[in-house]
């Protein structure tokens, strides 16, 4: 399974090697063109079979990168101190295990064991600059001979099946997403679509940006994870998305107001394709498509994601059918673009 295999490699931001080489093989006979440029985006074209409909040009983005850690200083005692990689709540490191550098290094998140702690501290989150990482050296130099200022450490989590149809893994965000944009570059279109897996999402989008401004998109999209809270709660609050309720259409974040004529096709194929849909109920945050639609002279788009419980941790849950009908309401949508956007 393709998103087993990319939820397993290690792809934090600015070191997506590992994850495009494996996207690489699984496009590279199914696409006109493919390249990567100086970001490391791997930029692909699916080219319109017929040359009166290439000057439509659809971008869909999609990101490699993963939340993750960097070291950046080794103390005395041997021990790894650490700053985050894209938005990671402190709350979920400690006590998780994470693999170093290009030897993949095993290493545990620790702090002042809770014993040590005053009651204070104890009513307080730990802040990430006071944790460390563990990898078993007694020294400084023990430590700097297994790993270097600069590596990434990502977690060590295994993708496996779970419950009735769910799965769960790491880097779930954006792996999803690059795992449906695959699918949708097995068929042909009446324009030029560019997929694009972008790198640097989860620290401003970088990627994304750079990418949109060498292609000038007519209009773009952005395949993505989000935010799944259906848990119980204590108020009567709407959760951002549902587990199992069809792919999450975003009206507004805090990078992109969608254009409505995007949104409402997205509607109609499935309504006539009776495939399950949501609106993302959160404005906050921003993806891969907020960028592009402010790059050179502007690109209309609009986000669609797969809902996804626990993202930016060490471990996230989705249901496969979820997965499954965003690829199905991508695949039916996308051939009505070629009409044209005025005629929509």
């Amino acid at each position: 399974m393709l998103l087993e295999k990319l939820s397993n490699a290690r792809g934090v931001s600015g070191n997506e090697a590992e994850v495009r080489e494996i996207l690489i093989d699984a496009v590279k006979d199914r696409v006109d063109e493919y390249r990567v440029d100086t970001m490391g985006n791997l930029i692909t074209l699916k080219k319109a079979k017929s040359a009166r409909s290439r000057d439509l040009k659809v971008m869909i983005a999609a990101h490699m990168d993963e939340v993750g850690l960097m070291i950046v200083h080794h103390d005395s005692n041997g021990l790894l101190r650490f700053r985050k990689v894209g938005g990671i709540d402190d709350r979920v490191l400690l006590s998780k295990v994470v693999l170093i550098g290009k030897d993949k290094i095993p290493g545990i998140v620790g702090a002042k064991p809770i014993h040590l702690l005053k009651q204070k501290e104890r009513e307080q989150v730990t802040d990430s600059d006071s944790m460390t990482i563990d990898i078993g050296a007694k020294s400084k130099e023990e430590a700097q001979a297994l790993v270097k200022v600069g590596d990434y450490a990502t977690f060590a989590t295994e993708f496996a099946q779970m419950g009735d149809g769910l799965v769960k893994g790491k880097a779930l965000d954006d792996r999803t997403g690059c795992a449906t944009l695959v699918e949708i570059l097995r068929r042909d279109y009446p324009f030029n679509l560019y997929g694009v897996f972008t790198t640097q999402e989860e620290v401003g989008a970088r990627g994304a940006r750079v990418a949109a401004y060498a292609i000038e998109p007519s209009c773009a999209f952005a395949l993505e994870s989000t935010v799944c809270d259906d848990s119980p709660k204590t108020k009567d609050v709407s959760p951002v998305t549902r587990l199992g309720n069809g792919p999450a259409i975003t009206f507004m974040d805090n990078s992109l107001i969608s254009d409505r004529r995007l949104v409402n096709l997205l509607i109609e194929t499935a309504k006539e394709n009776r495939i399950p849909y949501q609106f993302r109920q959160l404005t906050a945050g921003g993806t891969d498509v907020g960028r592009i639609n402010i790059t050179r002279e502007g690109a209309p788009g609009v986000s669609v994601a797969v809902p996804t419980r626990y993202i930016h941790s060490p471990v996230s849950l989705l249901s496969k059918q979820d997965f499954e009908n965003t690829i199905a309401l991508m695949t039916k949508t996308l051939p009505k673009l070629g009409k044209g956007l005025e005629n929509l």
